[in-house]
């Protein structure tokens, strides 16, 4: 199948995924900071339109101030803080959604473009309207996820969190494996559920089921308890839960047991790659050497870097850069999956 029906076209084409993956990793990156500074819910309101500037005047800083003072996270945690300390967590809220609507814009521009120049075959045009879909839909799910921390609780729900991440992942993902058909002239299909390379398929759900955890670990500041390694206060299960405690799905919520499947996860990944890497090189599949070489290098330095945010009670420097190579990680993984993938 021709995916890309007028050549000159493609460096253009690839321009704009690679600047969209590009944007898309910074979005995660801001949005990771967003959450380690308790940023995320310094706006209380959803304005799509009008939220484009941030305050100008004095008298806006203070009504936007004043609308924070209204939610637990202030009265609660955050009585003390000044008007100057709140422009630095409004900021980096502002930021994250600024980038948001500018990745919408960033992807709606040229695609209407080049659906115009039918640069694309159907199939393809199809696709990334859904992709766009997707882009509206995360903006959505950050609303949505917001909204769960300004009634009742101090910080946002892991589970939203979870899902605002995982989607901005899934698209990040997307235009990857899409950036790789077309430069490669192929037609791969990411989400074929069939038997076939079943190994590399279970590798990507783990990979995304890790994530999941991470998210549930940064949600719930579950980082900051247990700051040892490798065994969690001399335990190897954590002490202040026991086996009674474990009644689903409650047990999510507890912010030491999401740590223990978060490592736990961790090991079993970095064992479920030595197994493929083996197999690889066993059967001398030499056109993935260099996946697999990336695969490695980037598991490896994700653990490190795992062990020291948790040592370093979630350091913000160390915990940013664990979360910049989860990004790392995620292009590895969907890499590797893509040569596995020979038809």
């Amino acid at each position: 199948m021709d995916i890309v029906l007028r050549k000159e076209y493609f460096k253009f084409i690839n321009y704009w995924l690679i600047s969209l993956l590009i944007f898309i990793a910074i979005i995660v990156i801001v949005g990771g900071l967003t959450r380690l500074t308790d940023s995320g819910l310094s706006i209380t309101t959803w304005d799509v339109v009008s939220g484009i500037l941030p305050p100008l005047n004095t008298d806006e800083w203070e009504k936007v101030f004043n609308l924070y003072k209204e939610i637990p996270q202030f009265y609660l945690l955050n009585q003390s803080m000044t008007l100057n300390e709140f422009k630095v967590i409004y900021y980096w809220e502002y930021i994250h959604r600024v980038l948001g609507r500018i990745l919408g814009l960033l992807f709606l521009i040229p695609f209407i473009y080049i659906y115009f120049k039918k640069v694309l075959n159907n199939n393809y045009n199809w696709n990334f309207f859904v992709l766009f879909l997707l882009i509206l839909l995360q903006g959505t799910v950050g609303w949505y996820m917001v909204k769960s921390g300004l009634v009742e609780n101090t910080t946002v729900s892991h589970y939203r969190l979870a899902i605002h991440l995982n989607l901005a992942l899934i698209l990040f993902s997307a235009i990857f494996w899409y950036l790789l058909n077309i430069k490669n002239k192929k037609n791969k299909i990411f989400f074929n559920f069939n038997n076939n390379f079943i190994l590399p398929k279970i590798f990507i759900f783990l990979v995304f089921l890790q994530i999941t955890f991470g998210a549930f670990t940064s949600g719930l500041d579950a980082g900051k308890v247990y700051q040892t390694w490798p065994l969690m206060n001399n335990y190897f299960f954590p002490d202040d839960l026991s086996f009674r405690d474990i009644v689903f799905p409650k047990i999510f919520n507890e912010p030491s047991f999401v740590q223990f499947i978060h490592r736990k996860l961790a090991y079993i990944i970095l064992v479920f790659v030595l197994v493929i890497s083996f197999l690889t090189f066993y059967k001398k599949n030499k056109d993935m050497y260099n996946s697999v070489y990336f695969l490695l290098a980037m598991i490896f330095v994700q653990i490190i870097l795992g062990i020291f945010t948790l040592l370093s009670g979630a350091y913000i420097l160390i915990a940013s850069l664990h979360q910049i190579s989860t990004i790392l990680l995620l292009i590895s993984s969907i890499y590797f999956y893509y040569k596995s993938l020979k038809t």
